[in-house]
């Protein structure tokens, strides 16, 4: 069996040799290894994004005595993509949970990849890209960056995306090898892990994640970045940046509003995911605090968010949580899978309820106890008569620092304090308590 090129479209794309050589280029030769299966370890990778090439890292482990598992790298993030499924000479690899799959022709006796990135977007839309990998480590680079210019673009930035009206912040950091790393923060949540290089003039991260396919380039030019940010197949915009050691975002819990009255919750039913319609007011619902979750699992950050949910559920016995799940496509069984999908990947026992597709506007209408959806995630935080005490938008993940530890501190307090108004309600008066 061999791998199909990806078809035809706007995006353009470079042909899976073209890529290998252009990974050789950049990282040197790869050192000979023995023919056979699909070699173990370190692997350099490359998608063709419009914008150029966007490079990433994998690695493969053995899984039992027979399978391959594939792990994601991006800095200093590490993340599984699930086994290696093999067809003669064709690998076929499933990311959960987002619909997306790598596919490729094994080369080289084992040592090269070549094929492409498929992602279901629902509704007929897939996503393709070119891909290529090769075996082995990043080699060394020789060339080493000054202090100065190291110096010249580590810290943050205060950060305008021609397309978005709210500013962002840029954090970044070069190293001495020439090596880069950073994130983008946004009103909307971060965009993760990126990793890459930095010249001293020129600045390239990347990030790939099975969702997202992330490429920024941009050129020093005196104190102002200046660049591009490519997402995917086709989205593109530019931005440029400052150095301000202040830049910071709103207040994420202000963003937000709450608009429900005191039967906002009797007022609103979806299918959960077995397809039975449930009452947001629905008594298995029912916790002396509870969180409502606005999420998809197409979205990396409110995978980010469901991972610490699912430690905040075990932690806290009487917390009850309930996602309220937005997802591509019109076709509600395969939107219902999704999410059933999405709850087992994470390991979640708590409810999700099915609400629609991630169209803004639709969500926003869908759930009028919110004045509008802005982000995913949205999480509101209620006491167990469903008064709101706060509600935030999107969701800092660990690539952020010390802004997730700061906020997972924040979730904690507003819980905590939902619990001990609980609690307070159903003590004793004084001259009531018992004997």
């Amino acid at each position: 069996m061999h791998v199909p090129p990806p078809r035809p479209g706007a995006a353009r794309r470079a042909a899976p040799w073209a890529l290998l050589a252009l990974l050789l280029q950049a990282c040197g030769e790869a050192e000979p290894r023995t023919e056979g299966a699909l070699a173990e370890g370190p692997w350099r990778a490359v998608l063709s994004s419009p914008g150029g090439p966007l490079t990433f890292g994998m690695e493969f482990a053995p899984e039992g005595p027979r399978d391959l598992r594939l792990t994601l790298v991006n800095g200093e993030e590490r993340r599984d993509a699930g086994l290696v499924q093999r067809d003669g000479a064709v690998v076929s690899i499933e990311i959960p949970p987002y619909r997306s799959r790598l596919v490729a022709n094994v080369t080289d006796g084992g040592e090269g990849l070549e094929g492409r990135w498929e992602r279901d977007r629902g509704a007929g839309h897939e996503e393709q890209l070119a891909f290529a990998a090769i075996a082995g480590p990043v080699p060394h680079r020789s060339e080493l960056l000054s202090p100065e210019d190291a110096e010249a673009l580590t810290g943050r930035w205060s950060v305008r995306f021609e397309d978005d009206e709210d500013r962002a912040v840029g954090v970044f950091e070069a190293r001495a090898d020439g090596t880069a790393r950073g994130t983008f923060l946004t009103t909307l949540g971060d965009h993760r892990y990126l990793d890459g290089r930095f010249d001293g003039r020129h600045l390239h991260l990347s990030c790939f994640d099975g969702a997202h396919a992330f490429l920024f380039s941009a050129a020093l030019e005196g104190e102002t970045l200046r660049g591009d940010f490519w997402s995917r197949d086709s989205y593109h915009t530019t931005w440029t940046a400052t150095k301000d050691a202040g830049a910071a975002l709103p207040d994420d819990f202000a963003l937000t509003r709450w608009t429900g009255g005191e039967d906002a919750l009797a007022s609103l039913s979806f299918p959960d995911v077995d397809g039975t319609s449930r009452r947001l007011d629905d008594p298995t619902f029912a916790g002396d605090a509870r969180l409502l979750v606005v999420f998809g699992s197409w979205c990396p950050n409110c995978n980010d968010l469901s991972e610490y949910l699912v430690e905040l559920d075990a932690r806290y016995e009487r917390l009850s949580i309930l996602g309220l799940a937005f997802e591509y496509g019109d076709d509600p069984e395969a939107q219902r899978a999704a999410v059933r999908d999405y709850l087992a990947h994470h390991g979640a026992s708590y409810p999700a309820l099915v609400c629609g597709t991630v169209d803004k506007e639709k969500a926003s209408a869908a759930l009028p106890i919110l004045d509008r959806v802005r982000a995913y995630p949205t999480t509101v935080f209620m006491d167990g008569r469903g008064r709101v005490s706060a509600v935030h938008t999107g969701f800092s993940g660990p690539a952020t620092g010390e802004r997730h530890k700061r906020l997972r501190e924040r979730f904690e307090s507003e819980i905590e304090s939902l619990l001990g108004r609980a609690t307070s309600a159903s003590a004793p008066s004084p001259g009531q308590g018992g004997r």
